[in-house]
């Protein structure tokens, strides 16, 4: 049995999920493939700004899960499951 490098796996995540939503955002436009692009986004709407006199740290995050990254992420599963 041989160890699969969870690094590996993380890529794989990170790979389809963001050509899932460029797919997404490709598809948005195409009306037969419109509910690619349909989804949620969460996180800071105004991002958090530390402001310390000579340092200014802004803090923001966001994130759109669509169709379509679920899809990519579903496809780079099944990818790693089998190489």
């Amino acid at each position: 049995m041989r160890s699969k490098n969870s690094w590996a796996l993380l890529l794989m995540l990170l790979s389809g999920i963001v050509l899932g939503g460029f797919i997404g955002e490709m598809t948005a436009k195409i009306p037969g493939l419109t509910w690619l692009n349909f989804g949620q986004s969460f996180g800071l709407k105004d991002p958090m700004v530390l402001n310390f006199g000579i340092l200014v740290i802004t803090f923001g995050l966001s994130i759109r899960i669509t169709m379509a990254s679920i899809i990519g992420v579903i496809i780079a599963i099944l990818t790693y499951h089998f190489i």
